[in-house]
């Protein structure tokens, strides 16, 4: 009895020792607070561990420059608050319309300093539940079938404080900087403490290693004191305009471009660091030479026993010796606090420094541990903007609704309608939404039909990569097909090695929609949820498998879908095509006599002329549907013969009813009635 007395009293005595939470949040930078204040909304039991004394740390270093390179468009001439996050970079979600960012900078491209400051009002303001001065130093399993994923997460900070979570959402970005040994390496200066006073580099020669906004940033800052700058990295430079991804090198940033093509001493050379060596010399300055030159050699024995490519070839291009080398390589995640147990394992290739998740934002080795922010940009690297406050903002928001239908019962956000409302209702998403303006290619809108096409339920933002997981994930049921929704640019358009200025490069007719280049909507027709199978084999750089029936909007170049021949048209022949029904507006008329002469009424004579809804007549209506050509011009006439003044009968409906005589006119001219 004591014996067991003991053991009780030490298992309560170490659950005691955890504090626990349902949900953990790992850092306190945008995707952290903004999926906080997802969870404080839904009166969630969370809480959020940064490790500074103050949201935003990696702001408060970076970019060291402190101009931020994502814009803050203060005026669009739009008053649509969801269409002005369009080209709003920095704002989080949320319904306080003080936190919006352009109330905290009038320039265009900011100052990082604003940004901690904006950060710093998110959490406070809204009262987000973060612990600062945690930083969480190791992270594990324990087994458990009563949990949520079948375990717990433990997590310890650097005060042996202990803490136990149902889930864990990871949002502490990309931090540790990218470093590349070779010999000489520690003669590099990193991006991380290198000096941004520019009389620093005045008359000196600078080699910068890397090829990224953060280089072309370093870069722009010392271009008018240096002698000259090069700059290496072992892929060719890729702009922004021409990717159009945000990542790639942005005009703000591209100042040596033009010393270098106009030819005023600066230059660019491609080539692999990790084959290159440097050797300082006996007056410091340092020189470049490659690596199988050092083999078998000792490097401290002097660089004038050591042989340097320009001895072979004198007109090597880095025979110059430098001042200073510059490494600015960006960043990568940190793995080393996550126990073997978790299985976070880095990716392949050029996403090697973001952790393997799934399309959900999960990681592949837990249930339960989720990616936010930029350490979730291997979802869509380099296609999309899921690496940027204006592209994360909506897949956090996603995450959550994922979390809310899985552990709590909620589902997917919907709403629904009537099949009249749906071309209405894909055009005012199409011209307003932010999310999928911002993640195109990523999250889509998902119309679920009801049955007979009489209905349909509208899901906003929904990550495609896990449509075959829709049912599941949403807690919706799509049986009798739907439509997603999503942005997209021209297949062939975007590339490092693409004029994307070319003359015609813009198409302006609706039957050559399918041709656009621009960022434009396309909506897919499936009759059945695609399945895991179908999702795998769909076509290279296609964000969804081959749908039953396909239509692209054509671009525009205000980004504005609503013109009635270009746009709307087209949209509604191609849904009334897929539904096989007549999704056209009627008058009273037309209905009426639809009723004896089809067997079937479209849907608006249905749900509206035939459910007795819709707009009574009147004097005024009647007159402009005549000088819109909709009606002929039958003259009212009342049954005693005597017409009643006009002014006297403008405003009221009932006595124009009651004035009105139905003319007997052609079935033929009837059944032609033109839309609405």
């Amino acid at each position: 009895l004591g014996l067991a007395f003991y053991t009780s009293s030490l298992c309560a005595a170490s659950d005691a020792a955890f504090h626990y939470r349902d949900y953990c949040i790992i850092g306190a930078g945008p995707s952290g607070l903004q999926a906080a204040y997802f969870l404080q909304q839904a009166g969630r039991d969370y809480v959020v561990f940064e490790r500074s004394h103050a949201p935003g740390s990696f702001f408060a270093l970076y970019p060291r420059h402190r101009k931020l390179i994502s814009i803050n468009k203060r005026y669009t001439g739009k008053s649509n608050s969801e269409f002005n996050l369009r080209h709003d970079w920095n704002s989080l979600l949320s319904h306080d319309r003080r936190l919006l960012f352009r109330r905290y900078s009038h320039d265009f491209f900011p100052d990082a300093d604003t940004m901690v400051r904006y950060l710093e009002d998110f959490a406070s303001l809204l009262k987000l539940q973060v612990q600062y001065n945690t930083a969480i130093i190791h992270v594990t399993l324990e087994k458990d079938e009563q949990a949520w994923n079948g375990h717990y997460f433990l997590l310890t900070d650097q005060d042996r404080q202990n803490y136990k979570c149902s889930s864990l959402l990871v949002a502490t970005g990309t931090w540790v900087p990218n470093v590349v040994n070779f010999p000489g390496s520690e003669y590099v200066e990193g991006y991380e403490t290198v000096s941004i006073n520019p009389e620093d580099f005045a008359g000196q020669t600078v080699l910068i290693l890397g090829r990224g906004n953060s280089a072309f940033e370093t870069a722009e800052n010392i271009l008018g004191v240096t002698n000259f700058i090069h700059m290496v990295s072992r892929s060719r430079v890729r702009l922004s305009w021409a990717t159009h991804y945000v990542g790639d090198l942005r005009a703000i940033n591209n100042g040596l471009l033009d010393t270098y093509q106009l030819k005023s001493l600066d230059g660019l050379l491609e080539g692999d660091l990790e084959d290159l060596a440097i050797i300082k010399d006996k007056k410091g300055k340092l020189h470049i030479t490659l690596r199988f030159y050092l083999e078998n050699r000792n490097t401290s024995a002097g660089i004038d026993s050591i042989t340097l490519p320009q001895d072979e070839l004198d007109n090597f291009a880095t025979r110059s010796p430098y001042d200073r080398v510059i490494r600015c390589l960006g960043w990568k995640f940190d793995f080393s606090i996550y126990n073997r147990t978790l299985r976070m394992m880095p990716g392949k290739g050029n996403k090697k420094k973001y952790p393997q998740i799934k399309p959900s934002y999960e990681s592949r080795g837990t249930r339960g541990l989720f990616v936010l922010g930029t350490a979730s940009h291997s979802v869509d690297f380099r296609k999309s903007a899921g690496g940027f406050i204006h592209g994360f903002r909506y897949t956090t928001r996603a995450v959550h609704r994922l979390l809310e239908n899985r552990h709590h019962g909620v589902p997917w956000p919907s709403t629904l309608y009537p099949v009249t409302q749906l071309t209405n209702s894909i055009i005012k998403r199409v011209n307003e939404a932010s999310g999928l303006y911002q993640m195109f290619g990523v999250l889509a809108d998902i119309i679920l039909l009801r049955e007979n096409a009489t209905a349909f339920e509208y899901l906003e933002e929904y990550p495609v990569g896990i449509l075959a997981e829709l049912e599941m994930q949403t807690g919706r049921k799509a049986p009798n097909g739907l439509f997603v929704i999503i942005m997209e640019y021209g297949r062939n358009f975007s590339g490092a090695d693409k004029d994307v200025f070319y003359y015609n490069r813009a198409v302006g007719e609706a039957q050559h929609a399918w041709q656009s280049n621009f960022l434009h909507p396309v909506i897919y027709y499936y009759k059945h949820l695609p399945t895991e199978r179908e999702m795998s084999l769909r076509p290279p750089d296609w964000p969804l498998p081959r749908p039953d029936a396909i239509h692209h909007m054509v671009e525009d170049f205000l980004t504005d879908w609503t013109a009635p021949n270009a746009h709307i048209l087209p949209l509604r022949r191609f849904l009334e095509n897929c539904l096989s029904t007549d999704l056209r507006n009627f008058f009273a008329e037309s209905c009426f006599l639809f009723a004896f002469t089809r067997q079937k009424l479209p849907p608006f004579c249905q749900q509206g002329y035939a459910g007795m809804q819709g707009l009574l007549g009147s004097e005024g209506l009647r007159r402009h549907a005549v000088e819109a050509g909709l009606l002929e011009d039958y003259a009212l006439t009342d049954f005693s013969g005597n017409r009643p003044p006009r002014d006297s009968h403008e405003g009221s409906q009932d006595q124009a009813l009651r004035d009105r005589a139905i003319p007997v006119r052609p079935l033929q001219h009837l059944v032609n009635a033109k839309d609405e």
